[in-house]
């Protein structure tokens, strides 16, 4: 699959480098007014050291899980994420944000934000009605009802992908983009979650991960059949990739013998102790309840061995190597940043992929390894901890922009004051 790479005004640009983010919210509209200032301040951390020059936050449960009164604090979340004096430079942005939580049969609670560098020439976005480019300019904003827009793509999925067919807000929102003559399709996901430990722990695949595989090659088949051109692309969300649970409670209880606990002769209860006379419990399972005492962010790499669910894709996409601890379920407890709650397995739900064509047309330098890592590891970001690929784009003639110099272009930016055409 190849994709459309076209020469820029001057025949090529430079891009320096991208910054791309999967944020679920679910938990800091739980408690704004503590949690987004800490969530700000580690976000612009990142954001001030790496100096992006094209940036994509792909939020998942905007609004938090009471619409009602969370939907009404996003416009608020927005306006100071732009606010901050550390988002001057970035003066075109463009915001998808699905609020209408009335809309039952389409909602998805999923949020695409976008900003651009003042350093950055002519930047585009695709409208998917007209199948042509417009460029990005100022803040752009469409927030209400998206039907009236026509820049994005927008699907929840059909109930009978989801498990035990309930109501969901899980779905994609996809956008395209042009930047410096490179195209480039950006989708939001959100997959189902494990509904219980007890039927995750049964068997791998889990009735679950087999319900995200369905939806998810849904989605791909999309991507790459629809009627419009197919292009490299970066699909990073919250996948809900779980561990094969089967084999971690097998690895953690190698030593020890089970306690089941039954009711109308399903299990919904198994604790674990140690064998022999220490009457150790090494393990306590239930529905949302996954008490081990040997797993903690900075002992969980060892959990990378029962990372399978991508391996289903590897077909279609490709994903830098992780060297950061599971991305949930952490403390929502403000003061409890860097700790798990004992609630499932720990697992890197959140993730960013890309096509294997964009590894062969944007990213195909041998020295561009990326920045694959989480924004505040050591704070209380909610249960999820956001995800981000910082990678430097090929430029329309196959090359990079280094560090220096686009520290070089920012500041020459910043003594004329104009958009820089390289």
């Amino acid at each position: 699959m190849e994709g459309s790479r076209k020469g820029g005004e001057n025949g090529h640009q430079d891009l320096c480098g991208v910054l791309l983010i999967t944020a679920n919210l679910g938990s800091l509209f739980e408690d704004l007014d503590n949690m987004l200032p800490i969530w700000l301040k580690a976000f612009f951390e990142v954001l001030q050291r790496l100096q992006p020059g094209f940036v994509a936050i792909h939020c998942q449960e905007v609004g938090g899980k009471n619409f009602e009164t969370g939907m009404n604090l996003v416009d608020n979340f927005v306006e100071k994420l732009f606010a901050s004096e550390e988002m001057s430079c970035y003066r075109r942005s463009h915001v998808v944000m699905d609020k209408d939580y009335q809309a039952t049969d389409d909602f998805t609670a999923l949020g695409n934000i976008y900003f651009v560098h003042d350093s950055i020439a002519s930047p585009k976005y695709y409208d998917f009605k007209s199948r042509d480019f417009r460029e990005c300019r100022g803040h752009m904003r469409f927030m209400d009802n998206l039907s009236k827009s026509t820049c994005h793509e927008k699907m929840k999925f059909p109930k009978d992908l989801f498990p035990e067919s309930r109501f969901s807000r899980k779905g994609f929102l996809r956008t395209r983009w042009c930047i410096n003559g490179s195209v480039f399709d950006l989708i939001n996901l959100h997959l189902f979650h494990d509904a219980s430990n007890v039927v995750a722990m049964q068997s791998f695949p889990s009735t679950y991960s087999n319900k995200r595989k369905k939806a998810l090659h849904a989605v791909l088949e999309r991507l790459e059949t629809d009627e419009h051109e197919t292009v490299p692309y970066f699909v990073f969300g919250d996948f809900n990739f779980r561990l094969d649970t089967h084999d971690v409670v097998k690895a953690l209880t190698a030593s020890a013998s089970g306690e089941y606990t039954k009711e109308n002769n399903d299990i919904v209860k198994v604790v674990f102790t140690e064998n022999g006379n220490s009457g150790k419990v090494v393990l306590t399972l239930e529905k949302k309840k996954f008490e081990a005492t040997e797993i903690s962010p900075n002992k969980a790499k060892w959990l990378l061995q029962f990372d399978k669910e991508a391996a289903s894709f590897s077909d279609h996409f490709l994903e830098f190597d992780k060297d950061f601890a599971p991305s949930y379920p952490y403390s929502e407890d403000v003061n409890e940043g860097g700790h798990y709650m004992q609630t499932r397995v720990p697992s890197w739900c959140d993730r960013v992929f890309f096509s294997k064509s964009a590894n062969g047309s944007l990213i195909t330098n041998p020295d561009n390894k990326g920045e694959y890592q989480v924004i505040g590891a050591d704070v209380c970001m909610g249960d999820h901890k956001p995800v981000y690929l910082h990678f430097s784009l090929v430029n329309a003639k196959g090359q990079f922009m280094s560090p220096l110099r686009h520290a070089m272009l920012t500041l020459l930016y910043v003594c004329t004051q104009g958009p820089i055409m390289v």
